[in-house]
């Protein structure tokens, strides 16, 4: 009776911990409205470039891909004892009716310098010693996040819409000149 009431604790204290995680996909609304997309003027092929521009002129570094309209960059900041990571991939998608959609998604992630003991074990079978022989400093991730503040993806597409605008208006230009020759 009592290895019962024991199983029976253990059940119900395992059902009560499964409580209290709640997996964030449970949340998901899938709205149709999110700071990940946005339509922008111009050619996919434009638009691709355009957000290439975007990045390399707030100083991330794009990452080499086999999908032409798969973009990502990425970009560090650090000090002394913390580095700052904001990687993003956009992708290019041509709507065929002189707009594109821009698909985007950034993550955050903070990593700090953290020391640890390091040591050394000498012996045979049971006459084991462990010395320290100093500490070791390595970065490691504190946390990771998705980014999902609609400002900072707002700030994105004005500048990848911006040079869209200025790529159209280089072509326009370009086309009007050779016209007149």
């Amino acid at each position: 009776m009592g290895a019962v009431r024991c199983a029976g604790c253990i059940a119900v204290i395992a059902v009560v911990s499964g409580c209290g995680s709640h997996p964030v996909y449970q949340d998901e609304k899938f709205a149709e409205k999110t700071p990940y997309s946005r339509k922008v003027d111009g050619s996919g092929e434009s638009v691709c470039w355009s957000v290439k521009r975007a990045f390399l002129t707030q100083g991330y570094m794009l990452e080499r891909s086999s999908d032409p309209v798969i973009v990502t960059g990425t970009k560090d900041v650090q000090n002394d004892e913390k580095n700052e990571t904001v990687r993003m991939q956009a992708t290019c998608v041509d709507d065929h009716d002189g707009t594109s959609t821009v698909f985007s998604t950034a993550t955050y992630e903070v990593s700090t310098v953290q020391r640890s003991a390091q040591s050394m074990s000498a012996g045979v079978s049971l006459a084991t010693i462990t010395l320290p022989t100093g500490t070791d400093k390595a970065l490691r991730l504190q946390s990771r996040e998705t980014i999902k503040d609609p400002k900072f993806y707002d700030r994105f597409y004005h500048l990848v819409q911006q040079f869209a605008l200025e790529d159209r208006q280089s072509e326009s230009s370009s086309v009007g000149s050779s016209r007149r020759r």
